[in-house]
């Protein structure tokens, strides 16, 4: 981030490296750095995001966003080489450690660069299994169950199986985008809906729907 002039712009496919951003300017020699000169320099590149979330902490840490209409990252390679030139200056990509190919794939056979950085690493939260026996105890057995993130669906589908039983025929599976629909299906999931886009007004009319 200190090297701005290394650059041609920023790409944010998470809203989790957004917050790894934030982890490191707040130490206060570099974010004083950051105010005083770096924030304008990068403000004279395109800063891409993949989603409305991600775009308003681009805006929180002082950026304009372009291509928060997106929604996945098939979306967003296509509205970066409509705007990039090939052979340009590479674009900084910082993300996390299950990062899908599909972005630099589409990027690399534009001939953009793009220098992808593992900011962070996707882990299984320790109190998983108990908070899911917790909810299913206490609140019985949910009406949908939604899933944000392919992870998402590695770590909690076994735990909800267990939970459910034969009952889980029973239940609307609902994604927030393709990229996790995908990973249901491969799951032997049944995926009631998909939402449109990954905002909270698609995924509920698309829940709704189902119902």
């Amino acid at each position: 981030l200190s090297h701005p002039e290394c650059y041609g712009g920023l790409v944010f496919t998470s809203p989790r490296a957004l917050e790894a951003i934030k982890i490191c300017l707040k130490e206060n020699s570099k974010n004083e750095a950051w105010s005083k000169s770096l924030k304008q320099r990068w403000n004279t590149k395109p800063a891409y995001v993949v989603g409305k979330a991600t775009a308003s902490l681009v805006e929180e840490i002082g950026l304009s966003p372009h291509g928060e209409k997106s929604g996945n990252a098939e979306k967003l390679a296509e509205y970066i080489c409509s705007r990039e030139k090939p052979n340009s200056s590479a674009l900084l990509f910082p993300c996390g450690a299950l990062k899908r190919e599909v972005l630099p794939t589409v990027l690399r056979k534009k001939g953009i660069p793009l220098e992808s950085l593992t900011v962070y690493q996707t882990a299984q939260h320790t109190d998983l299994q108990e908070s899911l026996s917790c909810y299913f105890s206490q609140q019985g057995t949910p009406a949908s169950i939604v899933f944000f993130s392919p992870s998402g669906v590695k770590f909690c589908l076994q735990h909800i199986q267990k939970l459910l039983g034969d009952f889980i025929n029973h239940i609307k599976f609902a994604a927030i985008g393709p990229t996790t629909a995908e990973a249901m299906e491969a799951a032997g999931i049944l995926v009631s809906c998909t939402a449109e886009s990954p905002t909270p007004q698609d995924l509920a009319a698309g829940i709704q729907k189902a119902l």
